[in-house]
């Protein structure tokens, strides 16, 4: 009875696997999140004093993997541009995966920006009592509108499931909805372009730490655009390696290797245009915001845990090579190649945010200061888990249930 009403709510016309081995595949997500759920509730329980976040590091693991997720999942507004704005209906196969990618990316960075309040009952100030000159109430009104324009952008796709889409109500509300939704894209690539942007921004306006701190173009630090721009590069790149990792745990191809070529071909591009500023703005950094302040670049960095070695990987290794490598057909044509790509891309905006979170903290800016290290605590790695359990669960169920990908069918049936 169970496998019949199982079979019924799957996709028409494609085929999945057992219920039980489904059960069974969400076995570990669902263990990480529960362990994430307990390290929740002692945080939530017992403060932040729970956590390796200290007077030092108010930012931590936290905020490092908050900004890391909703760089990767910026591939959803950057796709609905491109694909209802812009009309590139090469995209149509894939946008779908992106909605899911960015819904969940958004979502889970707004459990974890709970933790980070340390008062989440108080999380509603925000919009109640804003701060009207800083640019974390831009943040989270920006960030909460559009997870709540992903809402809208993944209702259709629900309503489109194959039980559900008999209901006449249903099956025209989401045909409308579509209708309306280059609306929504645009709203969507607006939005998250500003909470993009001032989520760089906050840390280019903090002047007392040389690290993060620069210079401004009109009313913005340049840390505005190098977030905006890294987003979008990474983005498409996120999004083939979940496409390609679905693929390979089903055995199934979900679009054609062209549209995953053409997501790395955008993505390489935009990688190329965010390295060309953001290698300008490590040269201004280092030629004249340090000697401004009264600062070298060799006092930037300490020891392995903050040395040099995480620049260079991030620029050159996770920077410039995956950009050579997505940029040039014949290499990008090749789909190891691609993942390899896209692999070292996303780990390079995980870094960035990293450095640019973390470092900027440790750095010693006063007389009487030393370099700090910051140690995660597992309070911290347990919700991050959480996170990425969460994500897990939700395109899992939206493949086996949602019609995704609109080429299975006619790639894996005849």
């Amino acid at each position: 009875m169970a496998k019949a009403i199982d079979q019924a709510l799957w996709p028409e016309g494609v085929e999945r696997c057992s219920l039980t081995k489904f059960l069974l595949w969400l076995v570990v997500p669902a263990l990480l999140m529960l362990w994430g759920l307990v390290a929740a509730g002692v945080v939530f329980w017992y403060g932040l004093g729970m956590t390796g976040l200290n007077n030092y590091f108010a930012f931590g693991l936290y905020i490092t993997f908050d900004l890391a997720v909703i760089a990767l999942g910026a591939g959803a507004f950057f796709t609905g541009l491109l694909r209802y704005i812009l009309k590139i209906e090469a995209l149509v196969p894939i946008v779908n995966l992106t909605v899911i990618v960015g819904f969940f990316c958004y979502s889970g960075a707004m459990l974890i920006l709970t933790m980070e309040l340390g008062q989440p009952l108080r999380s509603w100030f925000g919009f109640w009592h804003p701060n009207v000159h800083s640019m974390l109430t831009e943040v989270i009104f920006c960030i909460s509108v559009y997870l709540s324009v992903l809402i809208i952008e993944y209702i259709p796709l629900v309503f489109e499931q194959k039980q559900l889409n008999k209901v006449p109500f249903l099956h025209h509300l989401a045909h409308n909805m579509h209708v309306v939704m280059p609306l929504f894209a645009g709203i969507g690539a607006f939005l998250s372009t500003f909470h993009q942007g001032s989520l760089g921004g906050m840390y280019g306006v903090m002047f007392a730490r040389p690290f993060a701190y620069r210079e401004g173009f009109f009313i913005w630090p340049w840390t505005f655009f190098l977030f905006v721009l890294s987003a979008v590069a990474s983005g498409p790149c996120f999004t083939v390696l979940i496409c390609t990792a679905i693929e390979k745990i089903s055995g199934k191809r979900m679009v054609e290797y062209r549209v995953k070529s053409l997501m790395g071909k955008i993505a390489g591009t935009m990688l190329c245009i965010y390295l060309f500023f953001k290698f300008l703005d490590t040269w201004a950094w280092i030629d004249s915001i340090l000697p401004a302040a009264g600062n070298s670049f060799d006092q930037m960095f300490n020891g392995l845990v903050y040395g040099k070695w995480l620049m260079f990987t991030e620029l050159i290794v996770c920077g410039v090579i995956p950009a050579i490598m997505l940029v040039i057909p014949s290499v990008r044509k090749r789909e190891s190649m691609l993942i390899i790509a896209s692999l070292l891309n996303c780990v390079g905006v995980s870094l960035n945010r990293y450095i640019i979170t973390v470092q900027a903290l440790a750095v010693p800016v006063m007389p009487f200061d030393s370099w700090q290290v910051y140690v995660p605590a597992w309070t911290e790695w347990a919700p991050s888990f959480m996170v990425l359990a969460y994500g897990v669960i939700v395109i899992s169920l939206s493949y086996r249930y949602l019609p995704v990908f609109p080429q299975e069918r006619k790639l894996n049936y005849k």
